[in-house]
């Protein structure tokens, strides 16, 4: 994403040390946000509108709804005792579990369905294979997914994961961890810390990395296929305050964020590609949030679809 005066962005310290620091855990003291300028943390409040076609009927029934919930303090436990007590169908991963598959998987436990698992091209691929720990997720269209929910990449898949977002089509990446938490890899940092690097066939440059604020920052690769020379302009959300099984530090952080990148996605008919370290924790929450408030912002009755 290429800075633009009017954008009243200002680029913070781009040195190496300093955005390495970025990906890591948080600090035990404060961030200082004294680097941050006013200008770039007014941008997360000088979004443009949010539009929305809810019809007042649909507006009526999420505050019952949400009133019920108030008034009947237990309904949130039990709910959430109906959720863990859920069992998926018993879908295959077959694929997931062949020996020549096993090391691409960050966890062991959680393996893509077969059902709904991306499928790479083979031919192109650099072991020749067509296997990545990753599923589709359909919201209203079952024909092009709204989202690829996949794990953190390993320094041996790396590969992988731009082949998928080549073969895909897709143009932004929503990443949802840190590189390290807690002094625990959570995922192998895919692109360039600057200038450029191949996996593959695929040549990835650091065109441009925005700081927007202390939560998160926005990085545009540059993606090269070597071998037909074909090129495609990618865009890395990068969400920085929601930690290993926790919960954002801040909940408007986040939304801003949904509209940022939906602002980037809008028009467009690829999967987004979301990712965290596992690929089920925070990937699945924040699938489900944003499907759920699209749907409330075209009106739909959620209780019906």
């Amino acid at each position: 994403m290429a800075s633009k005066t009017n954008d009243k962005l200002e680029l913070i310290d781009q040195s190496p040390k300093r955005r390495s620091s970025l990906f890591q855990s948080e600090p035990s003291q404060p961030s200082p946000s004294s680097r941050f300028s006013i200008s770039s943390c007014f941008l997360c409040r000088n979004e443009e509108p949010v539009t929305s076609n809810m019809d007042i009927s649909t507006g009526h029934m999420i505050l019952s709804y949400m009133e019920d919930h108030l008034n009947n303090k237990n309904r949130f436990d039990r709910e959430w005792e109906a959720l863990c007590a859920y069992e998926a169908e018993p879908y295959s991963t077959s694929a997931a579990e062949l020996p020549q598959n096993i090391n691409k998987n960050r966890f062991p436990g959680v393996l893509p369905y077969d059902h709904s698992r991306v499928i790479l091209n083979n031919l192109s691929n650099i072991s020749s294979s067509d296997y990545i720990n990753a599923n589709t997720i359909i919201d209203h269209d079952p024909i092009n997914p709204a989202y690829i929910a996949t794990q953190g990449p390993l320094p041996h898949t790396a590969a992988d994961f731009w082949q998928m977002v080549w073969e895909q089509g897709s143009v932004v990446i929503v990443m949802l961890t840190r590189l390290m938490e807690n002094d625990v890899a959570m995922c192998y940092r895919y692109w360039p810390e600057e200038g450029s690097e191949v996996y593959d066939i695929y040549e990835i440059h650091l065109v441009s990395e925005h700081i927007w604020c202390d939560d998160y920052l926005v990085q545009s690769p540059y993606l090269k296929n070597v071998k037909n020379s074909e090129t495609r302009t990618v865009t890395q959300f990068h969400f920085l305050s929601w930690p290993d099984n926790g919960v954002p530090t801040s909940i408007k952080a986040l939304l801003k964020f949904k509209r940022k990148v939906n602002k980037s996605y809008r028009g467009r008919s690829c999967p987004i590609v979301v990712h965290c370290s596992d690929g089920i924790g925070r990937t699945g929450t924040y699938c489900v949030i944003y499907m759920v408030l699209n749907r409330m912002a075209k009106g739909k009755c959620l209780w019906n679809n």
